[in-house]
């Protein structure tokens, strides 16, 4: 039986990333400047939030340019060590 392997990313590329934490007036400008920080040129327009139907958690939506694992991985980490997010997808 073969290991199944995560596919492969070819850098540079536009990379979607999804951002879950609770919801706050300024989560969204939170997680934008945090991602900007590893990622500069965020456009308002690639920017969606979506409220949980309870209203308790906020989702935002965001494509960045990647230009590598490295670049991802500090991304992640920050967003995650930051306390306000509960999940980087």
């Amino acid at each position: 039986m073969s290991d199944p392997k995560a596919p492969k990313i070819e850098f540079p590329c536009d990379y979607l990333i999804k951002v879950i934490g609770d919801s706050a007036p300024d989560f969204v400008e939170f997680v934008v400047s945090v991602v900007e920080y590893h990622a500069p040129g965020v456009s308002d327009n690639e920017v969606t939030v979506k409220d949980s139907s309870g209203g308790r958690f906020a989702s935002v939506n965001l494509t960045i340019w990647a230009t590598g694992e490295p670049q991802l991985k500090a991304l992640f980490d920050d967003l995650k060590a930051s306390g306000r997010v509960h999940m980087v997808l």
